[in-house]
């Protein structure tokens, strides 16, 4: 009974004022006071849940208080599952060029002529066109007489037949990616350009001495590496270089990174890659599978 008609008190003086005071408990004298109406009460308990509702809301959008949260997806759990995506559709890529490989080297044993792979523009998957044909290399037909006249066991010099193989067809992938732009003189394209992701290294593709290591607004640090049978590997493009001048290198060694950050090409995420055999330009997909 009593609390009905304190409910329907309140409902009737919503706007009344009402005295709120604190007094000492020794003296009874009044120590602090203030007038409130129940309207008034209400509204502020409202304004304080907004608060802390605003307050949370920004937290949690702003803050990577969710990656504390158990198995809810956060800020890093999102790039984490792109960067895998990426990592997977690279493994995917270099699967297919392996495959690929695989394939022509199979041809290649069958007498016949390989083919080269294309970059869909529809999707970013690596297809097999075999309306493409690699042309026949003069080392390759070299290669081909050797053996045609009885087979590695039988020739007079093993040996200096398997430096000439390692020579011509071993030579290291200079940086992982899809090759963008191919061998041109005709254009001034004496290389390739390859379509690499930010951060990568860059290999030396065989033995040899580092004999220009410079930086240039148009190109980036471009290094220069001597390998022997007058061999000269060029590296366009890169974010760094980690060898001084003269420094010797190994085959598949790390000699500097792509990436982007610095003004000019090297910051478009291509890598750039030139080979000059006796002072000309040799085109690299001859000699090594991208």
């Amino acid at each position: 009974m009593g609390s009905n008609k304190d409910r329907n008190y309140f409902l009737r003086n919503m706007r009344r004022k009402h005295r709120l005071s604190v007094r000492d408990e020794h003296d009874d004298t009044e120590v602090w006071y203030m007038h409130i109406s129940p309207l008034n009460l209400l509204a502020g308990f409202f304004s304080l849940v907004l608060i802390l509702f605003v307050i949370i809301l920004t937290t949690v959008a702003y803050t990577p208080i969710l990656d504390l949260i158990p198995g809810y997806p956060g800020n890093k759990s999102r790039e984490l599952l792109i960067a895998n995506i990426a990592r997977l559709d690279s493994l995917e890529r270099e699967l297919s060029g392996m495959l690929m490989f695989n394939e022509n080297v199979t041809l290649i044993m069958q007498g016949k002529m390989p083919v080269t792979s294309t970059v869909g523009l529809d999707a970013d998957t690596v297809r097999r066109d075999r309306s493409v044909l690699v042309p026949r290399s003069a080392e390759d037909s070299l290669l081909r007489r050797q053996f045609e006249h009885g087979g590695l066991s039988q020739l007079g010099d093993p040996t200096a037949v398997r430096r000439t193989i390692r020579s011509n067809m071993e030579l290291y992938a200079p940086a992982r990616g899809v090759v963008a732009s191919h061998f041109n003189p005709k254009r001034n394209q004496f290389g390739v350009e390859i379509a690499t992701a930010s951060n990568q290294q860059v290999m030396s593709v065989a033995d040899g001495t580092i004999v220009m290591s410079v930086w240039t607004p148009d190109d980036g640090y471009i290094i220069q590496v001597q390998h022997p049978n007058n061999l000269i590997s060029v590296y366009k493009h890169c974010a760094r270089a980690l060898l001084p001048l003269g420094s010797r290198v190994k085959s598949g060694e790390v000699i500097g990174y792509t990436g982007e950050g610095l003004s000019g090409n090297e910051g478009k995420g291509t890598f750039g890659f030139e080979l000059w055999q006796n002072g000309s330009p040799v085109d690299p997909e001859n000699y090594i599978v991208f």
